[in-house]
């Protein structure tokens, strides 16, 4: 795939960690009140023109360096489709030592830069940052995205972000769930004619033994990246890339509990799956996990994932599987491995819920577009 004519592709590489304790602290974010916490560790390489460097961190995080400002300064950031702002610590954050430690902008360093002074915060289940809304130049590979507004922060909680080696965050939302209603960098990829097709695309590689670990594409897809024919379904509410989906089965019997259909979000941000209590707990005891009360830290038998059911999810009328190799998280190697279920509970009431998060464990293996210029989602088997 190339990586001029308006397509831009992101390489992600891959990187193998056993580090259970790190792991127990990421989790889900959505709707302002679910959990989502770091621990990464940024290992970028510069990989030529149009190709930026992402690392994929233990299956829970794909995230790469972004640059800000003229000359570019740059930081490592999070591709995520479940929020809509990009934010990067400030040279005005020096109580945090979480900024303190990352790299900071300094707008008086950049000759692009034009103030906004509008104040924002956006609040995680375990802390929140708050800042103030700038403007610059955004590079990302080989495009440069002029007055782009984003967020310095002057506040960042320590025991959420301290540990983190990861700089911020860089939103591929709707505008409708930014914090400030700021325009998206995405939006404006789009709306500068930077990219030929109003579309992205996300592969993501889940062989830990791998050195690459995914390509982000801005602009179109990789064929060499999946298989068959696209599944497309419909935006049905703007803000996550929200679509409708049917029913969930356990193995080939239905739960019943979609059937009358559920609402369902695919998130970049997000490592695991997510849905409501009572189904996420059906399919926790089909496949023998204790504890944790339906988290991310529901422990399963190593020794019995070959014997765990499949969990399958309609979308668009057709059954797209994950196999137990798939859904378990390992962490280590032989007697010491801990498996960890990759189903979490998440409580979401109507009229916005029942909702699904379909994070990385779904989107590994199946290759998901997102279509901005016809507000649909598509999903192929991954290759």
């Amino acid at each position: 795939m190339v990586s001029n004519g308006g397509l831009l592709r992101v390489g992600l590489k891959k990187r193998k960690v056993d580090r259970l304790d790190q792991l127990r602290a990421h989790g889900v974010h959505m709707l302002g009140n679910a959990r989502k916490d770091f621990g990464f560790r940024r290992t970028l390489r510069d990989s030529g023109s149009g190709i930026v460097a992402l690392t994929n961190d233990r299956d829970t995080a794909y995230y790469g360096e972004i640059g800000i400002g003229t000359p570019p300064q740059n930081f490592a950031v999070i591709f995520d489709t479940g929020s809509s702002d990009l934010w990067v610590p400030s040279t005005k954050c020096d109580t945090s030592l979480a900024c303190v430690i990352h790299p900071r902008y300094d707008s008086g360093d950049s000759s692009t830069y034009k103030g906004n002074g509008t104040t924002a915060s956006i609040q995680y289940g375990t802390g929140a940052i708050v800042g103030f809304y700038s403007q610059d130049s955004v590079e990302v590979g080989d495009l440069v995205v002029e007055h782009q507004d984003f967020i310095e922060t002057t506040e960042e909680d320590d025991t959420v972000f301290l540990k983190s080696e990861f700089d911020g965050i860089l939103g591929l939302g709707f505008q409708e769930i930014s914090a400030g209603k700021a325009v998206p960098v995405w939006y404006n990829m789009v709306n500068q004619g930077l990219v030929e097709e109003a579309v992205f695309s996300f592969w993501l590689n889940r062989n830990v033994d791998e050195e690459e670990g995914g390509e982000l594409v801005f602009g179109g897809v990789d064929p060499n990246h999946f298989r068959g024919n696209h599944t497309y379904v419909p935006v049905t509410r703007k803000g996550y890339w929200q679509f409708e989906m049917g029913d969930v089965l356990i193995g080939d019997k239905s739960s019943g509990f979609c059937a009358g259909g559920c609402a369902a979000i695919a998130d970049s941000g997000t490592s695991f799956f997510a849905g409501p209590t009572a189904i996420i707990t059906q399919i926790n005891q089909a496949i023998g996990a204790k504890g944790g009360g339906g988290s991310a830290e529901s422990i399963v038998d190593c020794n019995g994932i070959s014997s765990m059911p499949n969990i399958a999810f309609t979308i668009g009328s057709k059954l797209f599987e994950v196999t137990p190799e798939q859904y378990i998280y390992k962490v280590g190697e032989g007697e010491a491995a801990t498996c960890i279920s990759g189903f979490t509970a998440l409580d979401i009431m109507s009229p916005q819920g029942p909702i699904w998060i379909l994070g990385d464990m779904f989107m590994g293996p199946y290759h998901t577009v997102f279509d901005y210029g016809k507000l649909r989602v598509g999903f192929a088997e991954a290759v």
